[in-house]
């Protein structure tokens, strides 16, 4: 990392800056090269030497495009911004090396989209214009609070080393912004609508748990009321993925009236995601035993970490008695089923209630997300109004 930070200081900027004081040269001396100074810049028998070049650097910088599409989305993802997705880990030592086939297909379909609708680079420069001004005060934006709750700097520090370039940054921003209507319009109505989806996806979520926590039953008196007249346990160790560790997971239920036995080891699990990129195997879990070899599970991982379960889980202490035997362990899914229904109020519009329950159909396997073997899962169904 620091070799290629030290790369781009030391060569690429260079060469980059460079490569614009030539343009700003080439205009000064003949304004006609206006209409293309980067090609005009050269010689004409190095014409096609810059093309190649050109289009290796465009390779290079949609590899890079791809890459941050990947790692941004599986970190909203974790963050409670996106539904799940197939994550597939392409290395085996480089944890961040991942790829995500719907950002693959997303970022297809738009980069078609936009090479048919506006037809050349040169009408396509309005949107760049205004995606990279505004991405540039946004990051301006975030910096103060990075600086001031981040680092801990006073308030007055934190306001002067970013109000300068805010400054400078909504100036571009203003100034491109007269090219809305010629092309600037289509990184605002792609911004527009992924943050639509993410905010529909965290509101659904919160709306949705605040139903589970409300009509269901709390854990420990079920527990409690289920051992005065305890069912059969059978050999083995049942795992239920919750998210509302103080209720009952719908799996447990379902699985005692159909089945009518209880797994002689029963954890209740839940997942979940910090604020931080990174925690480590060992601060990971909290376990509180619940008696009768029952035990309530929390598993903590950073929006950075591949959430795994399984290695989560056979990392807890010898002492806590939960050494597992993956052949000996069922893992109980609840799948949950939303249905819109406008006369029970949740605080969203009929139509994003619409969009959360097909955003939330169309998510990924929690097995799959969690890397838990997919012949050791029991999902059932459950359906929750909104």
């Amino acid at each position: 990392m620091a070799r290629s930070a030290w790369h781009g200081f030391g060569l690429v900027f260079p060469a980059l800056a460079l490569n614009y004081l030539g343009q700003g040269a080439l205009l000064v001396v003949n304004s006609r090269a206006i209409d293309n100074p980067f090609y005009l810049l050269y010689p004409s028998w190095a014409l096609y030497p810059m093309v190649a070049l050109a289009t290796a650097a465009t390779v290079i910088a949609s590899q890079a495009t791809k890459s941050g599409a990947y790692s941004l989305t599986r970190q909203a993802i974790q963050l409670g911004f996106l539904p799940r997705m197939n994550v597939v880990q392409t290395s085996a030592k480089a944890i961040g090396q991942i790829y995500l086939p719907v950002v693959t297909w997303t970022l297809f379909v738009a980069v078609l989209a936009a090479v048919l609708g506006f037809g050349s680079s040169s009408r396509l420069a309005s949107a760049y214009g205004v995606a990279v001004t505004g991405t540039m005060l946004t990051t301006t934006f975030l910096t103060f609070f990075v600086i001031r709750y981040g680092w801990g700097y006073n308030l007055v520090l934190s306001v002067f080393a970013t109000a300068f370039f805010m400054a400078v940054d909504a100036a571009f921003l203003s100034s491109s912004l007269l090219k809305v209507a010629e092309g600037g319009w289509f990184p605002l109505v792609v911004g527009f609508g992924m943050f639509v989806l993410m905010l529909t996806w965290l509101q659904g979520r919160k709306v949705l748990l605040e139903r589970l926590q409300t009509s269901d039953v709390r854990l420990r008196p079920f527990l409690e009321s289920l051992f005065l007249a305890p069912p059969l346990r059978v050999p083995g160790t049942a795992i239920f993925l919750t998210a509302t560790p103080d209720v009952v997971p719908h799996a447990l239920v379902h699985n005692l009236n159909h089945n009518g036995v209880l797994h002689e080891r029963v954890l209740f699990l839940t997942v979940a995601m910090k604020e931080v990129p990174f925690l480590s195997l060992d601060e990971c879990a909290h376990i509180e035993p619940l008696g009768h070899d029952c035990y309530r599970i929390t598993l903590s991982f950073g929006f950075m970490d591949r959430p795994d379960i399984p290695q989560a889980l056979g990392s807890c202490p010898a002492e806590s008695g939960l050494e597992l035997d993956l052949m000996k362990t069922s893992f109980f899914v609840s799948r949950e089923t939303i249905i819109p229904v406008a006369s029970i109020p949740s605080g969203m519009a009929p139509w994003r209630e619409r969009l959360f329950a097909a955003m939330s159909r169309n998510a990924g396997s929690p097995a799959e997300y969690f890397n838990i073997p997919p012949n050791r899962v029991i999902e059932i169904g459950t359906q929750i109004q909104i």
